[in-house]
């Protein structure tokens, strides 16, 4: 990735470290397409919001932070009066909040072609959300997978009926190469005596592609016209490092050389989202709009089954 970004060479999807989310998906319309993008008061998840916006998508907005999603939304109605943008609230260290979110989204009788499952938390302090669940591994997988499998029905009957396809989108990163030795510790997720933050923020983007591949698997076997794949946005300058303070404050100085703004940190995304040279693609990794190798444990398709099981009991 450096090394595309240095020479500003383009891979064969024709984009590269430096393109943007507008220059990903030129051209492109999501007109009749409706679009769920989780943790879009902020950042690449804000950017990801008003480019699908601006390419014609009913966006729906799921976020922790009502005022700033408001404002948000409201500087994309300045850019482009005629977007449709919806905000509701989503806390996804929280089933409840997911299940009451994903109970008035369905109850609102909307379409879902694109589910974006952005939201995260970083390399944070050892704590318990409101389930009793490691809190990156609650916020950034637990609450994902929830939030989808209980949209799914929505997103299948969509496909179905549009013949359109469907297309979720789990933003991971290349941090998942730093999880855990065992990948997932399935027996230690709450054991704070063993906690790492960086190892826990690994696990839990790990388990982002092994999600995402797990559902790609099942949707093949079923015939669903539905894909999922999985990213590394590029490392962005972004607030998710406030916990480092000495990291931090690098990226937010000389990190301004070398890492990606919200626009090009976005462009991954909606190029998964929305590009036409995605259609039909599932179950792989992607950085800099192009196809990327992850790690080998996260392609343990023995692992993603457990990682599925094991969040299904979470959940029920």
């Amino acid at each position: 990735m450096m090394t595309s970004w240095l020479l500003g060479r383009r891979g064969p999807s024709g984009f590269s470290w430096s393109s943007t989310a507008d220059q990903v998906t030129e051209g492109i319309s999501a007109a009749g397409l409706t679009a769920v993008v989780t943790g879009a008061s902020s950042g690449i998840g804000a950017e990801t919001a008003r480019t699908l916006a601006l390419r014609g998508a009913h966006v729906v907005m799921a976020v922790r932070g009502i005022p700033a999603a408001q404002a948000v939304r409201d500087r994309v109605l300045a850019e482009a009066p005629g977007a449709r943008l919806d905000v509701m609230e989503l806390d996804l260290s929280s089933m409840a909040s997911v299940r009451a979110f994903a109970s008035q989204f369905v109850a609102r009788g909307l379409p879902l072609n694109i589910l974006i499952n952005n939201a995260g938390v970083m390399a944070t302090p050892f704590e318990l959300s409101k389930d009793g669940i490691e809190m990156q591994f609650a916020t950034n997988h637990v609450g994902h997978f929830l939030l989808t499998q209980l949209l799914l029905d929505t997103m299948k009957k969509t496909s179905r009926e549009s013949n359109v396809e469907g297309r979720i989108v789990n933003v991971s990163s290349e941090g998942h190469r730093v999880a855990y030795r065992e990948g997932i510790r399935f027996d230690k997720i709450n054991d704070e005596s063993v906690y790492s933050s960086i190892g826990a923020y690994g696990q839990s983007k790990l388990a982002n592609i092994l999600h995402a591949n797990e559902l790609a698997r099942q949707f093949k076997e079923e015939n669903v016209n539905i894909i999922a794949n999985s990213l590394h946005p590029g490392s962005i300058i972004t607030n998710l490092l406030r916990y480092h303070s000495i990291i931090d404050a690098f990226s937010r100085t000389l990190g301004k050389l070398v890492l990606k703004n919200a626009q090009q940190g976005a462009a991954t995304t909606c190029y998964v989202a929305l590009h036409p040279q995605v259609k039909g693609v599932s179950g792989k990794y992607f950085c800099d709009s192009n196809l990327y190798e992850p790690s080998e444990k996260a392609k343990d398709m023995g692992l993603a089954k457990r990682l599925w099981d094991f969040s299904v009991e979470l959940t029920t």
